[in-house]
């Protein structure tokens, strides 16, 4: 019986019944059952996902309305950080303040206040300054009383007898590092390739001019079939004995605590020279987000060039993250004289020049940068070179119809001479939409600074405070780096280099460009005598208007930057005020804690 069961379950295909199924329809029929399971399978994980995905959105939409049903923005987001100061700083208490004394005052004008002038030239004519209503005697009195040999103590201000920028036990110059003397004549070499599908594709016209910019250049005669100057596809090196120039010797009296002294006649000369001087050659400078070009002079001196963009009166617009700003010419000028008015005197000699872009940019330049230029529609000769952000041809420069104005950066050392080092700003910002910086979350940040070198000693510490109060005058929020030269060691003052990204917001006083001042709540008696100086005396302003005047460019600066500038010092001597008060008396809290 079993044996009858298991044959009546399991046929064989002898006894197989007429209307059974074939192999082939067997086997077609499981494919389409598994291709339906298949289709079942991708069904249900597109469900899943879709039900993962709305479950996300929702999250994200609750947490970007809150429970109160008010639309938080996305930088509202990140993690807020200290609601209070600890330590020494005062910058939470001094921002919450200063945003107070904004909103209720029309001492800052936002952008919705200064929209309707950021295209027009309106209110350009000088404004003489009100006299100051409060003189700050009490910060001159701690002046005073330091110079008499008083006051040492104080938390805040630097007397000069600690400041190692006032004592300078020692001041050696690169030239006395490297035992030169710039009075004597230079050996300098220049690097000259031309490849040999160019030398035999160009007229002879074009050997000629390329002979006769030789000849500037190295003020040695050369013939067109010099062989020993022009020969196929290699770089080679064509040596000269001249004079050394205004700008190498500047660069050999570099001293170790300042770029040049007070009153050095080479600035003017420098100057001058970037100014009149003819243009030999002209390349772009590699790196960077918006385009540069490096200027050879006669004699060996170079520049670098930064193009005007726009008018002086054409603010950052209201959108713009502080990264992704243009470049602006002037405000290199402008810092130069800043600089150098405060007494800093660490940044390089700027000047403004009209160039034509025709004779003095095209015709001496080589390269991919010559395939970038055209003429616009109206008739302007332009050009956009190539670079990580701005250089295309919605982003061209243009000339009218080709004279261009730009500034003219003279040339640090070269690395073979005096090498940078390039560090890493403590305050540098996130450079991210939504990120905040770690100064940014944490009021004592200062403390950790304070405790790594090079700033927990020295001079350093001072000078990214003098550095923050120089940005926040011009209004740069740009400082990521910062270059020191190496042979001078950690005891040596930093550059101020790259401007370009000041002068931006006439109407509004980025206050957390001072976070170095008021976390570490510590300043230069020589900084704040300066900063009194102006205030009470002969204002800033037009010290600084009357400096630009002898600039070629000049107006140099919009007068509305020229005002923000007297209005700034009294928030960074209010700053200072703060500072002192914070920490000579502290509250009741902080006094239990040290208890």
């Amino acid at each position: 019986m079993r044996r009858w069961r298991r044959a009546k379950r399991s046929p064989t295909p002898d006894h197989a019944p007429a209307h059974a199924p074939s192999d082939t329809a067997q086997r077609r029929q499981y494919a389409r059952t598994m291709n339906m399971k298949l289709k079942e399978r991708l069904a249900l994980a597109l469900s899943a996902f879709l039900v993962l995905f709305t479950l996300m959105l929702i999250v994200d939409i609750q947490m970007d309305y809150g429970i109160s049903g008010h639309r938080v923005p996305l930088h509202g987001r990140v993690k807020i950080g200290d609601d209070t100061d600890k330590g020494r700083s005062a910058y939470i208490e001094f921002r919450k303040r200063f945003l107070q004394k904004s909103n209720g005052s029309n001492g800052s004008r936002e952008y919705e206040q200064s929209a309707p002038s950021e295209t027009s030239g309106g209110d350009a004519e000088p404004r003489t300054p009100a006299t100051p209503a409060d003189r700050f005697e009490d910060l001159q009195r701690i002046l005073v009383f330091q110079l008499q040999g008083k006051a040492d103590d104080n938390p805040v201000v630097v007397p000069p007898h600690r400041d190692l920028n006032v004592l300078r036990p020692e001041n050696p110059t690169i030239g006395e590092m490297e035992d030169l003397e710039p009075r004597l004549l230079s050996i300098q070499c220049r690097t000259v390739a031309w490849s040999a599908a160019a030398t035999n594709s160009r007229p002879p016209m074009y050997h000629a001019a390329k002979t006769n910019t030789l000849r500037k250049i190295f003020h040695v005669n050369l013939d067109i079939n010099d062989q020993s100057v022009i020969f196929e596809s290699l770089i080679r090196v064509v040596c000269y004995s001249v004079n050394a120039s205004n700008l190498e010797k500047f660069q050999l009296k570099i001293a170790q605590h300042e770029l040049y002294e007070d009153g050095e006649p080479l600035v003017g000369a420098i100057l001058r020279d970037m100014t009149f001087e003819p243009i030999l050659h002209v390349e772009q400078k590699e790196g960077g987000t918006q385009l540069k070009l490096i200027i050879d002079y006669p004699n060996g001196v170079q520049a670098l060039f930064k193009p005007m963009r726009f008018a002086r009166d054409v603010q950052t617009l209201p959108n713009h993250f502080y990264f992704s700003d243009y470049e602006r010419h002037n405000a290199e000028i402008a810092a130069f004289h800043l600089d150098r008015i405060l007494g800093f005197r660490r940044a390089m000699p700027v000047v403004g020049r009209v160039v034509n872009m025709t004779t003095e940019i095209y015709d001496v330049t080589e390269g991919d940068i010559l395939k970038t230029f055209f003429v616009s529609p109206a008739n302007n000769f332009c050009f956009h070179g190539k670079c990580s952000y701005y250089c295309d041809t919605g982003h061209a420069i243009c000339g009218n119809p080709d004279m261009l104005e730009g500034s003219f950066a003279a040339f640090l050392p070269t690395s073979d001479l005096a090498e940078r080092k390039v560090w890493r700003h403590p305050w540098r910002r996130s450079y991210h939409k939504r990120r905040k910086a770690q100064w940014e979350l944490q009021s004592d940040y200062c403390d950790t600074v304070r405790s790594t070198p090079p700033y927990d000693s020295g001079r350093r510490l001072l000078d990214l405070i003098d550095m923050s109060i120089f940005d926040f005058l011009t209004g740069n929020m740009d400082r990521h780096h910062y270059e020191t030269f190496k042979m001078f060691g950690n005891e040596t003052f930093t550059l101020h280099l790259d401007q370009g990204r000041a002068f931006g917001k006439a109407f509004h006083d980025e206050l957390s460009i001072l976070a170095p001042l008021l976390q570490c709540c510590t300043v230069r008696h020589t900084t704040l005598a300066v900063l009194l100086k102006f205030h009470n005396g002969v204002p800033l302003s037009k010290v600084l208007r009357d400096s630009m005047k002898a600039d070629p460019v000049n107006p140099v600066l919009w007068e509305p930057h020229l005002a923000a500038l007297d209005r700034r010092i009294v928030t960074i001597l209010d700053a200072i005020r703060k500072c002192i008060d914070k920490l000579e008396n502290p509250l009741p809290n902080e006094i239990n804690a040290v208890v």
